[in-house]
Parts: structure tokens; C-alpha cells; sequence
């Protein structure tokens, strides 16, 4: 009797977890959807919207410890309707059809990714790492340096701006060094390990092309952090 009611309310936890995430996600959606039906926003801003506030989940999975199956299956099917949505208006404004970029395919991909490499090892900090890092460091980059990228360079032929680039680098340092403190202490491995994923993130963001950063970025970070954390005295 006692072990049903344990896990009755095992199972409830878990639907009340993915509920939240679900609410979560379905207000990013109708606030991307909403400015992209009303108040005719610019696509790339309606892509931000979606790109940083679904990267979100992860806090969310992490701090309500969502399952991994239950993230790892998320990510598949995200992965498949972003697919969909490259050849149907499923996602209008969010994704373009024929727009020539995987890189909303790649953003759900790596979310699978980290989650099952992360949970797995009890280590989840890594993987909001890696896609907070994408989340609002890339994001914030291109929105800046699109509206006031003055300085240009090319690397592999993409072009970026050095306004861009800087944004990519201070954000990508302050997420890092905001979650590591929060598990790893004031300690200089902290600041030291955050100034390296900045550099690699923002090293693997220049390179980028057909939107293969939203995968390279966030695994860079991650696996750049951990890595690191684990190699460097810092008790």
C-alpha cells in the first residue's frame, strides 16, 4: 500500500515537472507567434525570442530534475518537427521555408545530446553550460551585431562583426562564470574555466555556417567546461 502511494505521487511529480516546462515553452511560442502575427516583428528578432527563451528549459530540467527520458525524448521530437517545419509552414517566423540554415534542427539536437551525456553522470550544470551559452550568448550577438555591427570580418567565408563577437564573448563569460559559481564556489578555477568556454564559444560561433553553431557552441562549451573542471586543482 505504501509502495503504491509513493509511486502515485512519483508520477505526479513528474507530470506536474513536464507540465511546467510545457506551459514554459507554449508561452515562448505565443509570444514569437503573437509578434510575428501583430505587431509584424522582423523575423530575426521572432527567431531570437524562440532561440533564448526555449533555451531556458534546461534551468528548468535541471532545477525540477526532470528525467533524461523525458528530455532526450523532447529533443527527438523537437528534432523532427523543426525538420518538418524547414519544408511546411509548421513554425512561420521562426523557421523559413527553403531558409537555408539546420540551425533550429542542431539547437534541439544538442539539447538531446547534452542531456543524455550530462544527466547520466549526475553533472546537468554542464549541459545549462552549453545551451545557455547558445541561448543568449549567440542570440544576443546577432541581434547586436546586426543592428550595430560596424566592423566585419570573414572567417571561412562567413562574415561576422567584431560588435558581435565582443556581445558573444561578455555574455558567454557571465553565464558561465554564474553557473559554475553557483556549483563550483568563488574560486579562480571559476574565472578561469569561464574565460576559456567564452573564448572557445565564441571562437566556434565565428566559424560557423549553415547554422552548425547551434550545435558546435553548445557541446564546445560544455565539454570545454567540464573538461577543464575536472583537470584543474581547485580545492
Amino acid at each position: 500500500m505504501l509502495s503504491s502511494i509513493v509511486d502515485l505521487t512519483s508520477i505526479s511529480s513528474s507530470w506536474l515537472q513536464i507540465t511546467i516546462v510545457a506551459v514554459w515553452v507554449s508561452c515562448i511560442l505565443l509570444i514569437a507567434w503573437v509578434v510575428h502575427r501583430f505587431a509584424k516583428g522582423d523575423p530575426e528578432i521572432v527567431r531570437k525570442i524562440v532561440h533564448i527563451g526555449t533555451g531556458n528549459v534546461i534551468l528548468l530540467a535541471w532545477w525540477l530534475n526532470i528525467p533524461a527520458i523525458v528530455g532526450i525524448t523532447a529533443s527527438v521530437v523537437a528534432s523532427a518537427i523543426t525538420l518538418l517545419s524547414y519544408r511546411f509552414p509548421i513554425l512561420p517566423g521562426i523557421n523559413s521555408v527553403g531558409r537555408q540554415s539546420l540551425g533550429t534542427f542542431f539547437y534541439a539536437v544538442s539539447v538531446g545530446i547534452l542531456i543524455a551525456w550530462f544527466w547520466h553522470i549526475q553533472q546537468p550544470q554542464y549541459a545549462a553550460i552549453g545551451i545557455m551559452v547558445m541561448a543568449w550568448g549567440d542570440g544576443l550577438a546577432a541581434l547586436i551585431g546586426q543592428r550595430f555591427g560596424q566592423h566585419k570580418y570573414k572567417v571561412l567565408g562567413a562574415q561576422k562583426s567584431w560588435e558581435g563577437s565582443l556581445t558573444m564573448v561578455l555574455v558567454s563569460y557571465f553565464i558561465s562564470s554564474i553557473i559554475l559559481l553557483s556549483v563550483q564556489g568563488n574560486t579562480w578555477v571559476t574565472w578561469v574555466v569561464s574565460l576559456a568556454i567564452a573564448c572557445v564559444a565564441t571562437s566556434l560561433e565565428a566559424i560557423s555556417f549553415l547554422g552548425i553553431d547551434n550545435l558546435t557552441v553548445p557541446l564546445g562549451s560544455a565539454a570545454v567546461a567540464f573538461m577543464l573542471i575536472e583537470l584543474l586543482p581547485y580545492k
